[in-house]
């Protein structure tokens, strides 16, 4: 059984870097499958529906809702 973990390598090469290192490489993709958020609706979606505006405001609502959980992860917490 090998004593090196999974991320190993990626660590040491981090360590070998890590004093002329500028940032995240942004350039390179993240590995793995990680699905996009989704909004639930109570009826199927169809393009001729005339609820469109309803839809419409709930993905709104659900991206405020996610970017005040952004917001509130930087801001250290009130005491």
């Amino acid at each position: 059984m090998s004593d090196k973990g999974l991320y190993d390598h990626l660590y040491e090469k981090f360590f070998q870097s890590r004093d002329k290192a500028k940032g995240y490489d942004f350039q390179e993709a993240t590995t793995g499958s990680v699905p996009p958020p989704t909004v639930a609706f109570s009826e199927r979606l169809r393009w001729w529906t005339w609820d469109r505006w309803r839809r419409r405001k709930k993905i709104r609502d659900e991206r405020d809702r996610r970017l005040e959980e952004i917001i509130r992860l930087k801001k250290p917490p009130q005491q």
